[in-house]
């Protein structure tokens, strides 16, 4: 164990992770980024961002990652590969488990995320960001005019085949089984949208396209009949949710019933309805519904001068 104190540790290296860095870092408080697993987070397998302000042709996710970079470290920010293995939230400082070393902080935030989850084949990983996407809000414009597929039957199913009506020609809504999960009433709107076809019992087994880079359809296999056949199409969104980047956090802050960060106030956590001291949450791992890089962005903003505030109040 190192026995020198940081004042403050980022765990996660996407848009709020990254914020929080140049904030604290331009307060001279010398944080240290532990990258995590997905370096540069969600953004790093973006193609073209056009949404995120400043950017009026657009940029590409690993280039806007790599400038947040070059700015955090610019002011100071430290960048380490590695991820969290377990932390001691209950003295302070507080002490982080690298595995190969032990970090002490007197101030926490945590950016771990939320990873998407896929369907694990090697044609969808392949074709991610070419076509294949775990955000209809984020990509669904660059489909104006195609057909596309949603896979799942959940409630964030249904709100991305919804919300890609309006660009795409039509939605097909592949679900594994015969019923849905989805509440009834996001159910009746995607059944009423004459856009969206439900496709039962039907899996994907293959993403076209691997060889000329971009989706060209999906090969289906129907679990009922055993038929095979081809769907030709442009896009395949995943609706089968996010796993948030929290479990090592699992009886040290409070988490909701799907492992995301409780925070009250936008950023701070909790311990059984208590606010942990110098410890806060921001970006996708705390945040189910909005998911954005500029949201992200925003909270790791917000995160930074509480430790900003913090460490005044504590006198350093």
């Amino acid at each position: 164990m190192s026995d020198s104190i940081r004042d403050t540790v980022i765990l996660g290296s996407g848009c709020a992770g990254l914020t929080a860095a140049i904030y604290t870092a331009r307060a001279n408080f010398k944080p240290l980024v532990l990258e995590g697993h997905e370096p540069g987070g969600q953004l790093s397998i973006t193609t073209l961002v056009e949404n995120f302000p400043g950017w009026p042709e657009g940029i590409q996710g690993p280039q806007l990652i790599e400038n947040m970079k070059q700015q955090a470290t610019r002011f100071g920010a430290e960048l380490q590969m590695g991820h969290l293995v377990s932390a001691d939230l209950s003295k302070h400082p507080y002490e982080l488990n690298l595995g190969k070393e032990t970090i002490r902080t007197r101030t926490l935030i945590v950016a771990s995320g939320a990873s998407a989850r896929w369907l694990g084949l090697p044609s969808e990983q392949a074709l991610i960001g070419h076509g294949v996407s775990s955000c209809a809000t984020c990509d669904g414009f660059f489909f104006t005019g195609k057909e596309v597929a949603v896979i799942g039957g959940g409630d964030s199913a249904m709100e991305e085949a919804l919300f890609l009506t309006r660009f795409a020609t039509k939605v097909h809504l592949i679900h594994r089984r015969e019923h849905f999960r989805a509440s009834k009433i996001m159910l009746d709107r995607a059944i009423a949208h004459p856009k969206i076809e439900l496709l039962t019992n039907t899996v994907v087994e293959e993403v076209l396209g691997v060889e000329e880079k971009e989706v060209k359809g999906l090969r289906l296999h129907n679990t009922r009949t055993r038929e095979q056949c081809t769907l030709p199409l442009a896009g395949m969104f995943l609706g089968i949710g996010h796993e948030p980047n929290a479990r090592m956090f699992a009886g040290q802050m409070d988490l909701d019933e799907d492992g995301y960060i409780k925070t009250t106030n936008n950023v701070f956590t909790t311990l059984h309805g208590k606010i942990i001291p110098g410890v806060f949450a921001c970006g996708d791992v705390q945040d189910r519904r909005y998911r954005q890089a500029i949201t992200a962005a925003g909270s790791g903003c917000m995160a930074a001068l509480e430790v900003e505030k913090y460490m005044e109040e504590h006198g350093h």
